[in-house]
């Protein structure tokens, strides 16, 4: 075994890991790995031939996985919603609401079910699993989702890049009441409380209260930075060509800071700041400035975040799980989000091959783990190494899953909707009077 002594191992370690992340996603172009498969594995072989690493046993490091992973969570959903494209509308957006309003709680319903009836947990631990579990992460996800924002107007983005972007952004956020309704179903078996003495309160405040403030946190802190950056007197003293990317930074730390101080979602509060800014003037060529600054601080957070999750793999993670476990997290990644998704866009204007990509890639990950090691931290929940054994198990799962299909079958799915394109054109043109 190799020993890990000193700063230089650890600092070296670093480097390597940057440099990986500033030249995998151009190395690996169209091949089916993707750059969080080869930084899991990273994570793994390293903390198996390097004893002298610490644990990254996220039950031992509550806190730092708490904070590391909400950071990142944040990052990513300032750059997913200075990525889309399409302006915000209830038709335009219908298949994003669909998912939100139906695929979502169907998911959440079966994973609780699941959790209760076939691994045995208790009703506040089911919850949790099935909070965690709702998210569609906007960090392990970029293969599927809208690259960057454009300023031509003309090339849209096709309906499933920007159902996965938009719900990822969204859901994100919608994930809290129920990871709070699970902290609360915690405390309540902990003071023999009935459902009466806590259940208004938590769909007014964790709900209601908590989802309004965070929305109008994002709608002020975006609308106000775009009056700053996208205005006549912004153009008069160059503050867009001046400016640079980190201001993407401070409207993610302003609108989630604003909203948190408000006891809001900070999570729906940058996402909706990030459509806000966009909608501020949505052509011009500083958002694409933005989105690359964001991207690449989201991408160092992410190899982190990997890196230690495959670690503590490694370090044996998943070690309390059996079959039960194996059998419900693949249930979940095979079967319930696909067919949730596919439930909640039929009938929809998605085709079945849009559809079944847009059900199927429904990626999990930081966002699991964050809502576990924030609940974690809130609230004691028994069987807290198999919760986290649980939720760990569907992110690896995900990132391999996801990871090996996401290229081929997004580029497949460009062919076709560029040969249904020509034959349109066709028969416009074969129609046309010359």
């Amino acid at each position: 075994m190799i020993e890990f002594e000193g700063p230089g191992g650890l600092f070296a370690a670093i480097g390597l890991a940057t440099l990986a992340a500033a030249l995998l996603p151009r190395i690996l172009g169209r091949a089916p790995v993707s750059m969080p498969m080869v930084f899991l594995a990273a994570g793994f072989v390293g903390f198996t031939v390097l004893p002298g690493l610490p644990d990254p046993d996220p039950l031992e490091h509550g806190s730092i996985t708490e904070h590391l992973t909400e950071v990142c969570v944040i990052v990513s959903l300032m750059g997913a919603g200075l990525a889309l494209n399409r302006p915000l509308g209830w038709r335009t957006w219908s298949t994003t609401w669909r998912l939100l309003a139906i695929a979502m709680p169907l998911s959440m319903l079966a994973v609780g079910v699941l959790g209760w009836a076939v691994l045995g947990l208790g009703a506040a631990s089911a919850v949790l699993i099935a909070a965690a579990l709702a998210p569609t992460d906007p960090v392990l996800a970029t293969e599927v989702q809208v690259s960057e924002p454009v300023t031509d107007g003309e090339a849209a983005d096709d309906e499933a890049r920007f159902a996965l972007t938009s719900e990822a952004g969204l859901n994100d956020g919608l994930a809290f009441p129920f990871t709070y309704l699970a902290i609360a179903l915690s405390a309540a078996a902990a003071a023999q409380e009935g459902p009466g003495e806590w259940v208004p309160e938590w769909l007014l405040v964790d709900v209601a209260w908590r989802i309004g403030l965070g929305v109008l946190a994002g709608v002020a802190v975006g609308w106000a930075l775009g009056r700053i950056f996208f205005s006549t007197v912004a153009d008069k003293l160059g503050l867009t060509e001046k400016a640079e990317g980190f201001v993407a930074l401070a409207a993610t730390f302003l609108a989630y800071g604003a909203a948190e101080l408000a006891e809001g979602y900070g999570f729906v509060a940058v996402f909706v700041c990030a459509c806000t800014l966009r909608t501020a003037e949505r052509q011009h060529g500083y958002h694409a400035v933005l989105h690359k600054f964001v991207e690449q601080i989201e991408r160092l957070l992410t190899v982190a975040v990997v890196v230690l999750l495959g670690g503590a793999v490694a370090r044996g993670l998943l070690d309390e799980l059996g079959w039960a476990e194996v059998g419900v997290a693949a249930a979940f990644l095979l079967v319930i989000r696909p067919l949730a998704g596919w439930i909640a866009l039929t009938p929809g204007k998605t085709g079945p091959g849009e559809r079944a990509v847009i059900a199927f890639f429904g990626v999990r990950g930081v966002g699991t783990l964050y809502y576990v090691a924030y609940a974690l931290e809130h609230a004691t929940f028994p069987g807290e190494g198999e919760l986290w054994g649980i939720a760990g198990l569907v992110v690896v799962g995900s990132i391999v899953l996801h990871g090996i299909g996401a290229t081929p079958v997004m580029a497949a799915l460009d062919r076709r909707r560029a040969r249904a394109a020509d034959e349109k054109d066709e028969v416009t043109i074969a129609g046309t009077p010359v």
